[in-house]
């Protein structure tokens, strides 16, 4: 292998198109391969990202019999991945999978066995993992500045339902009951769409904490809202960590709940406006509060494209923290499939 990894996408919707718009300036990584059944969406990644014609397949199985693709990104509605996440195995590909990874615990200890026995690349696509202010959080807290910690509480939610109307009347809007967001067949619902960033955010902060076993967890005092389709549209649930630790975490497609979190120690706290980009961070310590130096992100899959790649020329089976492991993937996975059935 050269020192440029060569990249395929598997589904072509718009994370793929950020995801593809993300690979300037990337000396270590280049895209070369796309696929997709939508005949528009492969011409039109086609002409934007300056594929060649033979790297521009139809067919699923036809890029990952391409021997030119190190590791393919398969970005396809939730119910596909398991599916194409093994047939992937079955070709020796390097694998990033968009979140959610699985629909079930089962799956995902399927494909971590998989994994495993072919000893290959495999990592969940969480890219607010690899972007700098995520290591600016675990740096102050594990320098103690707030202190040992005591909860959390992280939130992902919009308003995708209705609309402001004249005199602050609101109208509701036309969903797609067939799109990917609010079919249950596909894998919909708030929980899996949005749930699984404060869950996996939870995870890492907990997994700092010395002296507990953050692997063992129970998920209580589940609130859920269904909407027409039958898929959530408003839940929160409270992750109890071993030792104390606690998370509340909140997902929603009924209100604007925004991307805040907060994480609670002995000596203080820190406030992140927008968990998943980056905007302002406070540090509390006392009376006083601090605002952190904020990180102004313009292709925010650049660092994640990065860092795996560079995890695969260095021949690692996995990214190095914070960086989505096989083990938290399983771990997310299992707090999902709790949170979303209860």
């Amino acid at each position: 292998m050269n020192d440029i990894i060569k990249w395929g996408i598997i589904g072509l919707g718009n994370v793929a198109h950020g995801f593809a718009n993300s690979f300037d300036n990337i000396n270590n990584a280049k895209l070369i391969a796309i696929a997709s059944k939508t005949p528009d969406r492969l011409s039109n990644f086609k002409n934007e990202f300056n594929i060649d014609s033979d790297n521009c397949f139809d067919d699923y199985e036809k890029l990952l019999d391409s021997d030119d693709v190190d590791v393919v990104y398969i970005t396809l509605p939730n119910t596909f991945h398991f599916q194409w996440v093994m047939q992937a195995i079955k070709k020796d590909k390097k694998i990033l999978i968009e979140k959610p990874a699985f629909l079930s615990l089962e799956q995902a200890q399927i494909i971590k066995r998989k994994v495993e026995e072919k000893k290959l690349f495999f990592t969940e696509g969480f890219f607010y993992r690899h972007l700098p202010h995520i290591s600016d959080i675990i740096k102050i807290i594990n320098e103690d500045e707030i202190g040992e910690l005591i909860s959390m509480e992280s939130s992902f939610g919009l308003n995708l339902l209705t609309k402001k109307k004249l005199f602050f009347f609101k109208k509701k809007k036309k969903i797609n009951p067939t799109g990917r967001l609010f079919n249950m067949a596909l894998g919909g619902g708030c929980i899996l769409d949005l749930g699984c960033y404060p869950s996996s955010f939870s995870l890492l902060i907990a997994s700092l904490i010395k002296n507990i076993d953050y692997k063992n967890f129970k998920i209580l005092d589940i609130k859920k809202d269904k909407g027409e389709t039958g898929v959530d549209i408003d839940s929160s649930a409270l992750i109890q960590f071993e030792g104390g630790f606690s998370s509340l975490v909140k997902s929603s497609f009924k209100k604007d709940i925004g991307s805040q979190s907060v994480i609670n120690g002995k000596k203080g706290s820190l406030m992140i406006n927008d968990t998943w980009f980056g905007d302002v961070i406070k540090k509390k310590i006392g009376d006083k509060t601090y605002e952190l130096k904020k990180r102004n992100y313009t292709k925010v899959f650049s660092y994640e494209i990065e860092n795996i790649s560079d995890a695969i020329l260095n021949n690692l089976k996995e990214v190095s923290s914070p960086g989505m492991t096989l083990e938290e993937t399983l771990l997310n996975t299992k707090i999902l499939e709790e949170w979303s059935n209860a």
